[in-house]
């Protein structure tokens, strides 16, 4: 049983990342360099950490492209 556990928690973590991965390339930064990737999302949590309404605004960013695709 706990074999199946662990085993499904690394297909999750693993599709988690592939996602992840999806959209960094959907926001057109697929040939990016890391750090700058890195560096991003460190700024970015620190920025939602720190102004509230910038989650709103990003928020309503995303669902747009989502959306966009979908046409």
């Amino acid at each position: 049983m706990k074999r199946t556990t662990t085993s499904d928690a690394r297909k999750q973590d693993t599709r988690d990342k592939i996602e992840l991965g999806g959209l960094i390339a959907k926001a057109g930064l697929r040939f990016e360099k890391r750090a700058v990737l890195l560096g991003a999302l460190i700024e970015l949590e620190r920025r939602l950490t720190s102004d509230s309404s910038e989650r709103s605004r990003l928020a309503a960013i995303g669902a747009e492209a989502f959306s966009d695709d979908r046409k």
